[in-house]
């Protein structure tokens, strides 16, 4: 994990450093296709909070995840399994 802080910094452009996010979210895309199912219990995660819920219905790129007696679109970056 050291080496690839390392090569982050090591970055040249502004532009390589949004290239690299976007593919990071892609990869949590992915990652949240995969190791999601209907019924996971999961944390939805903000900048301060990690609200817990459970996944009801898995769309293409988002979840509809009920929490507090309200379902929420969720796009799956914003997931975490408990």
């Amino acid at each position: 994990m050291v080496i690839i802080k390392e090569q982050i910094r090591g970055l040249d452009s502004l532009a390589e450093l949004n290239e690299l996010s976007q593919y990071i979210n892609q990869c949590k895309t992915m990652l949240g296709k995969t190791s999601l199912s209907v019924g996971s219990d999961v944390y939805v995660v903000q900048k301060t909070k990690r609200t817990p819920g459970v996944v009801k219905k898995i769309n293409q790129t988002r979840a509809i995840v009920e929490m507090r007696g309200r379902s929420y679109n969720v796009p799956f970056s914003m997931l975490e399994l408990m």
